[in-house]
This record gives C-alpha cells, structure tokens and sequence, in this order.
C-alpha cells in the first residue's frame, strides 16, 4: 500500500501542508509540490474547472512522490468521490458539510463496509494493483485513504461534536473565509466568533480522535494562533495565489531596469 504521507505527518503528531491546485494541469504538478515541501494536493474539483480524467491523472502522477493526492468534489457530486478514490486519490475532501448525517453520507459513499458501503472495484493504483484479499484490501484502504469534511457554517459549528463522532470521518477542516461570510464578517479571519469556532471543532477532534484542519488563513498571526491551538491540516495556499506574487515581482523588477 503505498503511503498516505499527509496522514502519517499528523499521526506523528506534525502539519501537513497542502498546496491547492486549480490551474496547474500536468503531470509534474505532485514533483513540484513535493519539491517546494508540500505534503499533499488539494486538487480542487468544487473551484478549480477539473474534469475527473484531469483529477486522477494528477493524482496517478503524484502517488510516487511524497505530496499526497486528495481531490475535493462538490457536496452535490459525491458519487464522484468513489471514482476517484478508485483511480489514484488518496483522499477526498467534502465541502459545506453541517450535520453528521451528512458526515454519515460521505462515509457511506467513501469508505468500504464495515465502515460505509462503497463498492470495491479490483486492486487500485494506491496498492500498487497488487491482488490482494477482498478483506484484507479494504481494510487498508479504509485505513490509509482520508476522508475530510468541510466545516463552513455556524449550524456545521453547532454539529461539530456530533460530525466528529462519525465512525470514518478522518479530518473536520474549517473553511474560514466561507464560515466568516457566513457568521456576517467576511474576511475577519481573527474575530472572536472565528477564534471560538476553532475551538470548538478542535476540541471535539481531540475528544474523537479525529484531525483537525484550517484552509483559507495564510496570515501569520491568525495562522499561528491556529495552528497553535491544535490544527494539522493545513492547505497552504493555491497555485494561482502563490504565483501571482512572485510573477508581479519579476515583471516588476525587470521594468525598473529600464523605466
């Protein structure tokens, strides 16, 4: 079974940073994360314009490196979960998720029985197409794929302890800048409603056994803050957002050579 790189980094008990991917398209998108010190793909199939083929054959790609693929699909298209699980994701992240059965869907649709009822397809690319025991496979499987809910909403952050209770459920993830537009204070990723909504899904992953992550703070107070009160999965930032500043800075270093 190959690795899930991004879940042994929290299990030892550090970050494991993602690198969020909605334009980069080739195969070498895994070798430059890893390269740049990221430990998982945040292939994003909710934002990003991604097709499933495009999905998997990053993911296939990324599977011998250390950056681990997970793909986030639309809390309307969770049938597309399993099939991507089937071809090379590591892991799936479901937006906008607010009550535990909702949690309990997604479980259902990703994980193998006893745990959900997805269906086993042959030996996938994540064991190597290695024949394997029915049993024994999903087993693994279940073990080593992630499964990752979105927290987004004040009823999600009502919901918390009860979402984190999910048998199967693997990371609870906060998406700030959708829970701050929700709360009525877009942008305020420090407000005190925010700070107590991290805190109450953090402790409710410590009390199941459960991860706790962070996307949408790049800041290094409010990230600090967070990432000092327990949270582990962190996506770092996305393509687009991480090459804009550096492009800007070169066409603006080259203009002032002669201008």
């Amino acid at each position: 079974m190959i690795p899930n790189h991004a879940k042994e980094r929290m299990k030892s008990g550090g970050l494991a940073l993602g690198l969020g991917v909605h334009h980069l398209r080739t195969a070498a998108t895994g070798m430059i994360a890893e390269a740049a010190g990221f430990d998982w793909l945040f292939i994003d199939a909710e934002h990003g314009a991604f097709s499933e083929d495009q999905a998997t054959q990053i993911a296939l790609a990324a599977l011998p490196t250390r950056c681990t693929p997970i793909v986030r699909v639309c809390k309307g298209a969770l049938d597309q979960a399993p099939r991507l699980l089937d071809n090379g994701a590591m892991g799936v992240v479901i937006p906008h998720i607010d009550t535990p059965d909702e949690a309990a869907a997604v479980v259902d649709a990703c994980k193998y029985p006893p745990l959900g009822h997805r269906s086993l397809g042959g030996p996938p690319a994540q064991a190597r197409f290695a024949a394997m025991p029915p049993g024994e496979l999903m087993a693994a499987l279940n073990e080593t794929l992630i499964t990752v809910v979105m927290i987004e909403t004040p009823m999600a952050i009502d919901h918390a302890e009860a979402i984190a209770a999910v048998r199967g459920i693997d990371v609870l993830m906060i998406g700030t800048s959708d829970l701050t537009a929700e709360l009525g204070i877009p942008g305020e990723l420090g407000h005190p409603k925010v700070q107590a909504a991290y805190e109450t899904v953090i402790g409710a992953c410590r009390r199941h056994g459960k991860f706790a992550g962070m996307g949408g703070v790049y800041d290094q107070e409010n990230a600090s803050a967070y990432i000092a009160m327990g949270i582990q999965f962190i996506l770092g930032g996305s393509d687009h957002s991480l090459l804009m500043p550096a492009l800007r800075a070169r066409t603006t270093f080259l203009r002032a050579l002669r201008d």
